[in-house]
C-alpha cells in the first residue's frame, strides 16, 4: 500500500534541499497512519554537512516533547543529497535505527522514500511507493 505525501510536503522539502546544496538539507515529517501532511526543517548540525546530514537534537526532542502532548505525530526524516541520488548511502544506513520510520531522501529534484527497518538496502532500509496527495498542510 503507497503512503500519501502532501504536494505541500514535497514541493517544500524539494524547494528547501535546492536552496541548501551543496549542504544536505535535513528536517521532520508529520502526519498520520499513511499520511504525510507536514514537515519542518531542522539544522544540520553534522560535522560535514557537504556530505552527512544530522537533525538539531534540540529540535527533534522539542517536536517529541509536543507529540507527547498531543501534537503533531512524527513519522520519518527527510534529507537532501546535494551530490547523489536519492537512496539511502551507506551512512544512512549506519545511522538509521530500525524503527519503522519513514525516510524520505531528496536528490536532483526526485524524492524517493524507505522504511527504516532490519532489512533491505544496506541492511535496513525498504523502499516505500507514495502518492502525492492534493490537501494542503494540517
Amino acid at each position: 500500500m503507497a503512503i500519501r505525501i502532501s504536494r505541500y510536503v514535497l514541493n517544500g522539502i524539494k524547494s528547501l534541499s535546492a536552496d541548501a546544496a551543496p549542504r544536505e538539507a535535513c528536517g521532520l515529517l508529520f502526519g498520520e497512519g499513511a499520511t504525510i501532511a507536514d514537515f519542518s526543517v531542522t539544522q544540520n548540525v553534522a560535522a560535514n554537512p557537504h556530505r552527512h546530514f544530522e537533525i538539531d537534537p534540540a529540535a527533534l526532542f522539542a517536536a517529541l516533547r509536543a507529540e507527547r502532548r498531543g501534537g503533531p505525530r512524527i513519522q520519518g526524516y527527510w534529507h537532501s543529497h546535494p551530490s547523489g541520488d536519492a537512496q539511502p548511502s551507506i551512512t544512512d544506513g549506519a545511522m538509521a535505527a530500525p524503527d519503522g520510520k519513514l525516510w524520505a531522501i531528496v536528490a536532483a529534484g526526485e524524492v524517493l522514500c524507505w522504511r527504516a527497518g532490519g532489512e533491505g538496502l544496506h541492511g535496513r532500509f525498504m523502499p516505500v511507493a507514495f502518492v502525492e496527495a492534493d490537501e494542503p498542510s494540517v
